[in-house]
């Protein structure tokens, strides 16, 4: 045989996925290595990596890798198992069409779904367009003055309205009341996060009114649903002005699609209303993910959580898009945040928007009207056949009494292709939406056995089931941009139009420190639209998402064994939830032990911001943790509190490796110290990427951790959302996973509650990281690890003698992140990390990650998907704008008149007048950049403008000819 034959079963499964992951190439790597000045990444492992936490010749026992035909199979055997049926289930979640130039020019569209929270607003001026339309569609429906950028689910954001209403309010009162027909998920995450909090949860029927209650005016705030859980409709105006007269506020759900012909919440009180936008072409995905809304009164905007994107002008008066009141944001307020919401939903909320965009007011009209049609004809039938219906007015579901023969019912139409929910015994619930047809309708009368004869009669026959005097009449979507785009091809270019405003991992590496940009396999993403996935009914019964559900249990086994926990719960759909759900965990333990009274949270001063604001979420005091001058904890500092608080410590939260991206050497000493004293470890896992098959949580000292999917494990971070953060934990705290009250299957009877509306969170993007890791294998995951950690000291070692890198381990080496400090060169010259971050839009580039988490610095994370010549051109940009830096601090250029301090240039600022100290080519074209030179649509942005005259919705066309 030839010697340089390759055997069959080599060129059978051709070239391993890892190897297209992993960006360097073997010749690249070893540049790589040499500059460091290691010779194998193993090498690096043992230099880098601290020996009291690596697990030599860790073999992680995860399945062979697959090559993505043979994953994309599996996955497609998955689907194959699961049942989308007709699903008439309603409780928050329906029916919905896509319009495929949304599913294939937003959902599937990298320019979209690789973008980054638009921190550097200049080069995301597209998708905060699509924000903007996203708060004008949500303010206009709702009747409110403001709206924000979009919240994690229905559930999560009335939770969130109870404690915006307990801190915007006068009363003293910690009660919190909510009508019973509010839907049970939404119930359930209320009372889960209202206990921590001290939050007294009354559950009523208020359908009298709040008379008879008992309360007198013991109360801060009231929860209402429009329409109720149960589908009926009524007047909630003479109960609101109940609410104000004792000086409380009124929080209202309501679904969005149905205030299309309801009078808006706005105009009948409500202060503030939240809801889903699931339904505006956002498929049901077995529980998510899908924007949740919060709309809120004018006098509320300023204790909004969440993101919201505002109006301001750039430096040269044009109108430009912001995200408004950053200083809110969890890693500035820490545990005075208002929230600890740091994922928003914005893919989904794009989507959304762009569902009410291309349909418009009427478009929405005519599908709203469709549905509520479908659901009065679907009651005249049943009653025409005898069916009791129990409530007469309406939106879109129908509540049917049939006497202690519900589960027949449900079980006959389970037959017939549909899923109905049983409400009780004798009651079930019927919901239509935009896809329900009149051959559903007879099929849900057949499985009541009802034959109606003539359809069409019926409808002709029948009233509307909307109380005349809730009819909407006001204008709703007036804006041009809900009008202009009727046609495919308008829309397709808008959305090109947007997208080409926006630098998003398709045109460019986005170094962020903490975020770990990397990369979004396509054949990861491609199984999220298939419909065996996106069609599943969250609380349908589990039979019909076997597929689905094992792959849910591989990924947790699998998260399990490369993290080293027991357990895993994939329910919280996001980091920040993540962090509380452990919270909640270390909580409920230390009370089943008898040790309620522990209550304190020990938090390094280098932690993320979510952290401290997720403790005081669990009812638990923050103490803070010094650093010492090399970024690591402060043992002696760590010892004092852990003295101080040696009876009531609860937990340690830490990042690991840390948020100063450097390995601790002390880390497994620090959990010790915690244990003896009675605490818990909580490690947050944002750093993961720098751990796999190097060491594992669980066997280091930790007892939780959140993952962060959206970041490890390759779930796209979509603008901003959608993510998923999952929990593992050790065997102990296993009992205290969270837990749902409309699918037992989701966790243990004995657990925490529901952190999430849907029990298994964001479901229909886990065949993005189970892929990953089934593509990836341990092997894989072990080299991506170690490539990342490289890339880290690669930049690190190149850049260093241009600008300090703050921290190092030990040995002298960062872990998958460093931190370049700017802070000498702004005192000596006046050039800022801002300054810095804007230019580097000049050359074609994403900033890395300002001032986090240290004032003036700037944190890179070059992650192991970029190649070595990505890599280079940002170290280059870099070097050549420390060139420009030397030349305002020489004084060849002003401080206050130079290409950094006037940047980002776009193409109308040099073809204009021109009056600078430097040509138009080094504003534009600075070092060679012509090749890969995007075009930013506006200048650098006034934010304190911005933040001062809050304009947060669709500005009037005027404001364009400004």
């Amino acid at each position: 045989m030839s010697q340089d034959r390759i055997p069959l079963a080599a060129l059978e499964h051709g070239t391993p996925f890892a190897d297209r992951h992993v960006g360097p190439r073997p010749a690249e790597l070893a540049r790589i290595l040499d500059v460091i000045g290691v010779g194998s990444l193993e090498e690096l492992a043992q230099r880098a990596v601290p020996g009291s936490i690596r697990e030599r010749d860790l073999e992680l026992a995860l399945p062979a890798p697959a090559t993505e035909t043979e994953a994309l199979a599996e996955l497609r055997a998955l689907a194959a198992r699961n049942r989308p049926l007709k699903q008439m289930i309603g409780l928050g979640y329906y029916g919905t069409t896509t319009p495929p130039v949304i599913r294939r020019n937003v959902l599937e569209s990298p320019a979209w779904y690789t973008a980054y929270t638009p921190y550097q607003p200049e080069i995301s001026q597209g998708r905060l367009e699509a924000l903007l339309n996203f708060q004008t569609m949500v303010a206009d429906l709702t009747g409110l003055d403001l709206a924000n950028a979009s919240m994690l689910d229905e559930s999560t954001a009335a939770a969130e309205a109870m404690t915006l209403l307990r801190r915007a309010g006068r009363s003293k009162s910690n009660r919190f009341v909510v009508d019973a027909d509010a839907l049970p998920q939404t119930l359930a995450v209320i009372e889960t996060r209202a206990e921590p909090l001290g939050i007294e949860v009354v559950v009523a029927d208020l359908s009298q009114g709040l008379e008879g209650l008992g309360l007198g005016g013991d109360f801060y705030g009231v929860l209402l649903s429009y329409p109720g859980a149960s589908g009926v409709v009524r007047d909630q105006r003479a109960l609101i002005e109940e609410v104000h007269a004792a000086g409380a506020q009124a929080v209202v759900v309501a679904d969005l699609l149905a205030l299309t012909l309801l009078r808006p919440p706005g105009e009948i009180g409500a202060d503030v209303v939240v809801g889903t936008t699931q339904r505006f072409g956002v498929p049901m995905g077995f529980g998510g993910p899908h924007a949740g809304y919060m709309a809120v009164r004018q006098g509320l905007e300023r204790q909004m959580p969440g993101r919201l994107v505002g109006v301001s002008v750039d430096a040269d008066g044009a109108p430009a898009y912001r995200l408004a009141l950053q200083t809110r944001e969890q890693h500035i307020r820490r545990e005075k945040a208002t929230s600890n919401i740091c994922t928003a939903q914005v893919l989904l909320a794009v989507m959304a928007s762009m569902y009410a965009v291309y349909h418009g007011p009427e478009g929405l009209r005519a599908i709203a009207t469709r549905a509520h049609r479908m659901a009065t004809v679907l009651a005249a039938g049943l009653c025409e056949g005898g069916v009791e219906v129990v409530h007469g007015e309406f939106f879109d579901t129908v509540r049917a009494r049939v006497e202690g023969r519900a589960a027949e019912v449900v079980a006959m139409a389970r037959d017939l292709g549909v899923n109905l929910w049983r409400v009780d015994d004798d009651v079930v619930a019927i919901a239509c939406d935009e896809t329900t047809t009149r051959a559903d309708l007879v099929t849900v009368w057949e499985a009541f056995g009802v034959t109606v004869a003539d359809v069409d009669g019926l409808d002709a026959d029948t009233a509307d089931g909307i109380p005349a005097e809730l009819r909407r009449t006001s204008d709703y979507l007036t804006h041009p941009v809900f009008h202009a785009h009727r046609s495919e091809t308008a829309l397709l270019r808008y959305l090109r139009q947007l997208s080409d405003k926006d630098v998003a991992l398709d045109r460019s590496m986005i170094p962020l420190g903490s975020c770990t940009m990397k990369l979004n396999a396509t054949a990861e993403m491609e199984p999220v639209t298939w419909p065996e996935f996106a069609e599943l009914h969250p609380f349908a019964p589990a039979a019909d998402a076997a597929g689905l559900l094992s792959l849910v249990g591989d990924l947790e086994q699998w998260l399990a064994e490369i993290t080293g926990y027991d357990a895993v719960s994939l329910q919280p759909n996001a980091g920040s939830q993540g962090e509380f759900a452990g919270l909640l965990a270390i909580r409920a333990y230390h009370r089943s032990q008898g040790a309620a009274h522990r209550d304190v949270c020990l938090i390094p001063s280098s932690a993320h911001g979510t952290n401290a604001a997720s403790a005081v979420m669990a009812g638990m005091r923050v103490a803070v943790v010094k650093c010492d001058h090399r970024g690591n904890i402060d043992v002696d500092h760590l010892k004092h509190l852990i003295h101080d608080h040696y009876d009531d410590l609860a937990a340690i939260m830490l990042t690991y490796p840390s948020t100063h991206g450097v390995y601790e050497d002390t880390v497994r000493d620090v959990c010790a110290m915690v244990h003896d004293a009675g605490g818990q470890v909580y490690v947050d896992g944002a750093n993961l990427n720098a751990l796999i098959g190097l060491s594992r949580f669980g066997k280091f000292g930790s007892d939780v951790s959140h993952l962060n999917l959206h970041k490890t494990f390759c779930i796209p971070h979509g603008g901003g959302g959608p993510g998923v953060g999952p929990i593992g934990v050790r065997s102990h705290l296993a009992p205290f996973l969270p837990n749902h009250p409309l699918q037992p299957a989701a966790g243990p009877s004995t657990g925490v509650g529901p952190i999430s509306a849907a029990p298994w969170g964001s479901a229909s993007i886990l065949p993005i990281s189970w892929a990953y890791v089934r593509m990836m294998g341990g092997d894989g995951l072990r080299r991506a690890t170690l490539t990342a950690v490289a890339a880290a000291n690669y930049v690190a070692r190149r850049l260093d003698e241009h600008y300090p890198v703050l921290y190092t381990g030990e040995s002298g080496f960062v872990a998958h992140e460093c931190i370049i400090d700017l802070r000498a060169i702004t005192k000596a010259t006046g050039v800022t990390v801002d300054d810095v971050a804007k230019r580097l839009a000049d050359y074609g580039l994403h900033a890395p990650t300002m001032s986090f988490p240290v004032a003036g610095t700037l944190m890179v994370e070059p992650t192991e998907s970029e190649d070595l010549a990505e890599i280079d051109r940002f170290i280059d940009a870099m070097i050549a704008i420390r060139g420009e830096i030397d030349r305002v601090g020489s004084g060849e250029w002003p401080a206050d008149d130079n290409p950094l301090r006037n940047a980002p240039h776009t193409a109308a600022s040099v073809t204009g007048d021109w009056d600078h100290p430097y040509s138009r080519e080094v504003a534009v074209f600075p070092a060679g950049t012509s090749a890969q030179k995007l075009w930013p649509p506006v200048r650098r942005i006034d934010g304190a403008k911005g933040d001062r005259n809050l304009v947060c919705s669709c500005p009037p066309l005027s404001a364009y000819d400004a």
